[in-house]
């Protein structure tokens, strides 16, 4: 896509918001709202161990990410059955069809929930039906990638995948998540051998918090398709041209990185310098109800923050597409309906 005249920016933020883009980044528990959570907590006849919704809202100030792990894991308790489940998904996929998102890979963990008695089936029915439903109802398509909780054994996840192996159909991949720091991704060689031998598509959160050599590992002991987050990579000369030449993608979340002091200001974000370097980096919203915006709005502040133009808005879009895993007709489609948006703008 050529871009032949400079593109005015006071119609950015709208060129950003109505822009057909995928995310790829985006734990659906990390999209609970406060509001769904005392909702939810009501109906299934439990209590939230805060008074009301602002005050629980006034907590989500984080300084590292196991501070805001402790929270969210406490927040999932509510969740007690498929409707709940549904719900929590449907919720957020009507945020993302507003968001202009023509197609989301959702994470999702199930030994969250089976450690408080809810089984795998329950998850797995209730994420899947809400994605079912999102592609009649709201035009867009979804589909569903289990995560592993790097903090609990290579043992356990081994167990979370066979609980998992029922529903094979309704989930499209494999990934990793939780806390980073001391929980490298060689701890999961094993397993996601196992799910790479099932033809499952892989990912892992790497080079968040966690140095670059996580990143390396990502990519040779867990033979990952695609980095979530990854932004530590620039640390390292080798990895960036590594990374660039495999077209390795990574799947960046610039208000998770401030909200979990990644960087200290928007404005020190190195998602400019990501795309700069010829790195095929997207723009994704990780936890949204925590860290203070869903897809649009971590385009739109990040956008402003770093002065990135137009032609970075259809990059980060492209490359959304391009790192997804959904068929190549239906990516071809994804892709003309960007450009078409593009040329069309006015």
């Amino acid at each position: 896509m050529k871009f032949v005249e400079p593109f005015p920016a006071e119609r950015l933020p709208e060129l950003l918001r109505r822009m057909p883009k995928a995310e790829l980044h985006m734990h659906i528990e990390g999209s609970l709202e406060p509001e769904l959570m005392f909702a939810l907590a009501a109906r299934n006849g439990l209590s939230v161990p805060y008074p009301d919704v602002e005050s629980l809202r006034c907590a989500y100030v984080f300084n590292n990410l196991q501070e805001f792990l402790d929270i969210y894991h406490a927040g999932t308790l509510v969740l007690r059955n498929e409707q709940d489940f549904y719900d929590m998904a449907w919720a957020y996929l009507q945020r993302a069809a507003a968001d202009n998102v023509l197609h989301t890979e959702i994470f999702f963990d199930t030994q969250t929930h089976t450690g408080h008695g809810v089984s795998a089936e329950v998850v797995i029915n209730g994420l899947h039906r809400a994605c079912a439903d999102a592609k009649a109802g709201l035009g867009l398509s979804a589909s569903l990638i289990l995560c592993f909780l790097r903090h609990l054994s290579e043992a356990e996840a081994f167990e979370a995948l066979e609980q998992a192996l029922p529903q094979r159909d309704k989930l499209v991949g494999i990934g990793l998540a939780s806390s980073e720091l001391g929980h490298p991704p060689e701890k999961f060689a094993k397993v996601f051998a196992k799910a790479r031998a099932l033809d499952f598509r892989l990912v892992a959160h790497a080079g968040e918090e966690g140095p670059p050599a996580y990143i390396w590992s990502a990519l040779d002991a867990l033979k990952v398709e695609r980095i979530d987050h990854g932004v530590q990579a620039m640390r390292d000369p080798a990895l960036i041209q590594r990374l660039v030449q495999g077209k390795v993608p990574l799947t960046v979340c610039p208000l998770s990185n401030l909200k979990l002091r990644v960087f200290p200001t928007l404005a020190q974000h190195n998602l400019g310098r990501m795309l700069e370097a010829g790195l095929v980096a997207t723009v994704n919203s990780d936890d949204p109800a925590y860290f203070g915006g869903y897809l649009n709005e971590n385009y739109t502040q990040t956008f402003a923050a770093l002065g990135l133009a137009a032609q970075h808005a259809w990059q980060l879009a492209h490359n959304s597409f391009e790192a997804s895993f959904v068929e190549a007709s239906a990516k071809r489609a994804m892709h003309d309906r960007l450009d078409g948006f593009f040329e069309t703008f006015e």
